[in-house]
């Protein structure tokens, strides 16, 4: 939602830093691996009992992985960047959960069940993308929904500043992870059953 509907606030930042790194003479995908290589570590740092270095290098990451999109844009994107930037994106989300699994095994339930609803959520949001015509500011169809990377980032923050309640914030997490992938679900079954109505007048 934050993604959808804040990111104009927050552009203009993002492309200054974008334009600043292409003139350095650094690709897209280079600071995809870069936002990537950073954010791999906060599960590091959450096991190290280093919360705040934990979100500083989970919000680095996620504003990194911002313009290396906005720098594909400025110049040309590639498929295979954007094969990157959603596998990458992927693995620090998982870098933060077993970071927190293992800091906290108290919780490992609850953060399982969040997995779960992270995976079920990302499959259709890949899904509709794969198959609709229709695409956004990404390489592909991007759907919007009530939990965004932003909205992920701050939940991710409270489990990694709110041990005591970190069961708590994982179940509502995870709640809001099966409402969007129901938002999408149901976003799919509107456009894919009118493009197959436009389909079949066309015929």
């Amino acid at each position: 939602m934050l993604d959808t509907h804040a990111r104009k606030f927050v552009q203009p930042i993002i492309e200054k830093t974008a334009l600043g790194l292409l003139k350095v003479k650094l690709t897209p995908n280079q600071v995809t691996w870069i936002a990537f290589i950073i954010g791999a570590t906060s599960g590091l740092f959450i096991y190290l009992e280093l919360p705040y270095i934990a979100i500083l290098v989970l919000w680095l990451s996620g504003f990194l992985d911002a313009v290396d999109g906005t720098m594909a844009r400025l110049t040309k994107s590639s498929p295979w960047g954007t094969v990157l930037d959603i596998t990458f994106d992927r693995i620090v989300e998982i870098s933060v959960i077993v970071g927190l699994a293992i800091a906290f095994p108290e919780s490992q339930l609850a953060l399982l069940l969040l997995s779960v609803s992270i995976i079920i959520s990302m499959t259709i949001f890949l899904t509709v993308g794969a198959v609709s015509e229709k695409q956004g500011m990404k390489s592909f169809y991007y759907q919007a929904g009530l939990a965004e990377r932003t909205e992920g980032f701050i939940l991710f923050s409270l489990m990694i500043l709110l041990p005591a309640y970190l069961t708590v914030i994982t179940l509502l997490f995870f709640i809001i992870e099966l409402y969007t992938a129901l938002q999408r679900m149901l976003e799919a079954k509107r456009i894919l059953t009118k493009k197959e109505g436009n389909s079949i007048e066309k015929i």
